[in-house]
């Protein structure tokens, strides 16, 4: 299942995105916004990614209006990788080197046709372990708090 959310700024790319993702079979749970009005995008972030760390949805797809304080306010949930994405390639690379769980997107700053191809591409992607996993561990001891760091501060 994918987890689904948006503010004010991304409703209407939210709504494009899970029609195309249901035409496509995909289970979608959208937590919102239902209406262009006005919201913090913070209260979207926090259920969209708890649905992802307590293994009620596979991956959270957030837009706000350009992506940056929606990512930011998910990427301070411990646990979740969420990529800003404004290309396929980026999109591919966060989920095969940063296996990130976690897309955002700008709903002003990429158009439907684009944002539809980056969701395709971040989920049709997979990570691929290897060197990439040491990284990932390296990130979650910085998310314990711990020294990662060998040389002299």
């Amino acid at each position: 299942m994918i987890a689904l959310g948006s503010d004010h700024g991304g409703y209407e790319l939210k709504e494009i995105i899970k029609k195309h993702l249901t035409e496509r079979g995909y289970c979608v749970k959208d937590f919102g916004v239902n209406s262009p009005d006005s919201v913090d995008y913070p209260d979207i972030a926090y259920p969209v990614c708890m649905s992802v760390i307590n293994g009620e949805c596979d991956k959270g797809i957030l837009i706000c209006g350009t992506g940056i304080g929606i990512s930011i306010a998910a990427n301070k949930i411990r646990g979740i990788r969420a990529a800003l994405c404004c290309d396929c390639f980026s999109a591919r690379m966060s989920r095969e080197h940063n296996d990130a769980n976690v897309l955002a997107l700008g709903g002003r700053v990429v158009g439907a046709g684009l944002a539809v191809e980056i969701v395709e591409t971040w989920l049709n992607a997979e990570f691929q372990g290897g060197r990439h996993q040491r990284r990932i561990d390296k990130i979650h001891a910085m998310e314990n708090g711990e020294k990662i760091y060998k040389g002299e501060c």
